[in-house]
C-alpha cells in the first residue's frame, strides 16, 4: 500500500470521526433531560430505602414529588423528622409535626398461650403454613403463625420471633409497612408511637371459643369500653378497636382487661 492511499484513509477516518462528534454534541442538546438541582438535592436527603411506604415509586419518585410541591417536606416515615427538617431546608417550607407511628403485632398467642391443633411438618414459611389445614398448626385462625415473613421484610432489624411469635422493637421501627405486607394473617397494623395501650388480639371469634384456643385472646366482655373515661374505645364485633385520638394512656383499659391482652 503506498503512501497516498494511508493518507486518504486517515483523512477520511478523521472526518467520520469529526462528524460523529458533531452529531453525538447536537443529540446532546436535543436529547438534553433537564435536572432539578433541588431535586437532587432532596434525592440525597433521603435514606434510599425505596421501601414506597410513602406512596410513591422510591426515592427517586418522593424526591420528585416533594420538589414540584405535590408531597409534604416531611412524607418519608423511614427518615422522620430529621430528614423532614433537612428537606425544609432545602425547599424553604415548613416541615409540619408528624406523629412518629411504629408497627405493632396483634397477638401475644406465644408457644405457651396459644394452643396448636396438630404438629406442623412443612416448610416454615407463614404463606405456605396459612393454606395447611385450619390455616396453620394454631387453633386459632387468627394469630401470628410465627415463622417470620416479617422478619425477613424489614430491613431495621426490629423484628424478633419469640416464643412462636413476632415481637416488634419501636425503637427500631421505621414504619415503612413492609412487615404489614409481608404478613398473610394481616395482624400487623401501625399506631402512634406516644400511646402506650394496644389491642394484641385479632381473633374474631366469640369468648368461650377464644378461650379454648388461646389463655391471651380478647374475651369480647367489653370492660374496656366501659372503663374508658375518654370513650376511647369501641366494640366492633367481639374485638375492641382503639381510637388513638381520644385515648390519653390512662391505662385503665388495661388494669381492667381480665385476659391481659391490652399491653
Amino acid at each position: 500500500m503506498d503512501s497516498t492511499a494511508i493518507i486518504l484513509a486517515t483523512v477520511v477516518l478523521a472526518v467520520i470521526a469529526i462528524l460523529v462528534g458533531i452529531l453525538l454534541s447536537k443529540a446532546a442538546v436535543i436529547f438534553k433531560v433537564e435536572v432539578d438541582e433541588k431535586e437532587i438535592a432532596i434525592r440525597e436527603c433521603l435514606p434510599g430505602n425505596n421501601c414506597g411506604a410513602c406512596g410513591y415509586p422510591g426515592c427517586d419518585g418522593m424526591a420528585k414529588a416533594i420538589a414540584e410541591g405535590k408531597a409534604p417536606v416531611n412524607g418519608c416515615p423511614v427518615g422522620g423528622e430529621d430528614v423532614g427538617k433537612k428537606i425544609s431546608q432545602i425547599t424553604g417550607g415548613v416541615a409540619a409535626e408528624k406523629e412518629k407511628m411504629v408497627a405493632i403485632v396483634k397477638c401475644k398467642g406465644d408457644c405457651e398461650k396459644a394452643k396448636d391443633v396438630y404438629k406442623y411438618v412443612g416448610p416454615l414459611v407463614c404463606d405456605i403454613a396459612v393454606n395447611s389445614p385450619n390455616q396453620g398448626p394454631k387453633a386459632c385462625r387468627y394469630g401470628c403463625l410465627g415463622y417470620g415473613e416479617c422478619k425477613a421484610a424489614c430491613e431495621f432489624g426490629a423484628i424478633s420471633i419469640v416464643d412462636g411469635i413476632a415481637v416488634i422493637d419501636p425503637e427500631k421501627c421505621r414504619a415503612c409497612g413492609k412487615c404489614i405486607e409481608a404478613c398473610p394473617r394481616n395482624i400487623i397494623t401501625l399506631v402512634p408511637y406516644s400511646k402506650k395501650h394496644h389491642i394484641l388480639c385479632n381473633s374474631q371469634d366469640k369468648g368461650v371459643e377464644v378461650r379454648k384456643n388461646c389463655s391471651a385472646g380478647c374475651l369480647g366482655c367489653g370492660l374496656c369500653q366501659r372503663s374508658c373515661p375518654k370513650e376511647a374505645i369501641e366494640m366492633k364485633g367481639n374485638l375492641p378497636v382503639i381510637d388513638y385520638s381520644k385515648c390519653v394512656n390512662c391505662g385503665l383499659c388495661e388494669k381492667k382487661c381480665p385476659a391481659k391482652t391490652i399491653s
